[in-house]
């Protein structure tokens, strides 16, 4: 998956790691998260199958850069996933792996964990408030306000997916509580 981000990215303009790392850290770490390392590890993987360029391009004063842009083939790798029929919606939850087996822990632990978890989803919540005005930046300087309208649906999606992780926290939390009456 990490592999169709970064060749969606590129599909856009071209960039340079840190670029596509910023990208990450900004505006795709609310349904995606990726590691620097992980994404220098893809661009290696990228090229070598020959879906991305790499052009080196000497700085004075600053390091020097690899600047990475899709090929021919990149763009039909990216659009063949895309057209990919049926939704790619995993069953897989590690949250719901760990609450499965919570019963071998107090219920004390448990109400403080779901009030962690609560709190982490309240946060991140708050940390997208952010994300629209990256949105409407990156529009802006690709001229493409047809694009900026599907990522404000992703944006969307990790809001509603917050505020129902907020909810089922605070019933996993009453139920905890009023069990123990």
């Amino acid at each position: 998956m990490l592999k169709h981000g970064i060749l969606g990215l590129l599909n856009y303009q071209d960039m340079t790691g840190y670029e596509i790392n910023t990208v990450f850290r900004d505006s795709l770490c609310y349904f995606w998260n990726a590691q620097t390392s992980q994404i220098y590890r893809e661009l290696q993987t990228l090229e070598q199958k020959g879906w991305v360029t790499k052009c080196y391009v000497a700085q004075q004063g600053k390091p020097d850069k690899n600047v990475y842009s899709v090929t021919g083939e990149g763009r039909t790798e990216l659009l063949r996933w895309l057209s990919e029929e049926g939704p790619d919606i995993s069953p897989r939850a590690p949250v719901l792996m760990k609450v499965f087996f919570m019963g071998e822990r107090s219920r004390a632990e448990n109400i403080r964990y779901f009030e962690t978890l609560k709190s982490y989803c309240e946060m991140f919540l708050r940390s997208l408030a952010a994300v629209p005005e990256h949105i409407a930046s990156y529009s802006d300087f690709l001229g493409d306000k047809e694009k900026a309208l599907y990522w404000q649906m992703t944006v969307e999606y990790g809001l509603q997916n917050m505020k129902m992780h907020i909810q089922w926290a605070e019933s996993c939390i009453r139920r905890l509580q009023e069990d123990a009456d």
